[in-house]
């Protein structure tokens, strides 16, 4: 592992984490749309994060490290591997003044909880302040370790 592998490893978790709020940001600001661009309700976007590296849990980065003493390439991190769309079903909501209502007076709306997403954004907020405190104390040792070799 090298030097600043772990601030690389920090910075994709806060790219990652980025990305998931500004989707619960979309998902929230949809809540309410029964027709998109397809003419269906909004459906809710979930995003798909993956390992990067082929390291399994601590054990495979503890044996990958003794082995490769001097890779390049981080083994570690997250990366985006898509932005899907949520198979849970649209809500169906009894509004029969809604020009949107089918015949029995029901309306297709967004498959989207506005206390899910609200609980998913404060997990996602926490995970991207914990890379943040994670890339900081890699500076601080880095800059220790600097000091002691002046």
């Amino acid at each position: 592992m090298g030097l600043f592998d772990a601030i690389g490893i920090a910075g994709s978790g806060l790219t990652a984490q980025r990305i998931r709020m500004d989707v619960t940001a979309e998902n929230l600001a949809n809540a309410d749309t029964t027709k998109g661009a397809n003419g269906q309700p909004y459906q809710r976007q979930e995003v798909d994060l993956s390992q990067v590296g082929t390291s399994a849990g601590f054990s495979g980065a503890l044996s990958g490290a003794l082995e490769e003493a001097g890779s390049s390439a981080p083994d570690g991190g997250v990366t985006v591997t898509g932005i899907v769309s949520d198979a849970t079903p649209d809500r169906q909501v009894y509004d029969p003044s809604s020009p949107e209502a089918d015949a029995q007076g029901y309306v297709k709306m967004p498959n989207i909880s506005t206390v899910t997403e609200m609980t998913d954004l404060i997990d996602e907020q926490q995970s991207y302040q914990s890379d943040v405190t994670a890339m900081q104390t890699a500076k601080s040792m880095f800059s220790s370790t600097l000091g002691i070799l002046k």
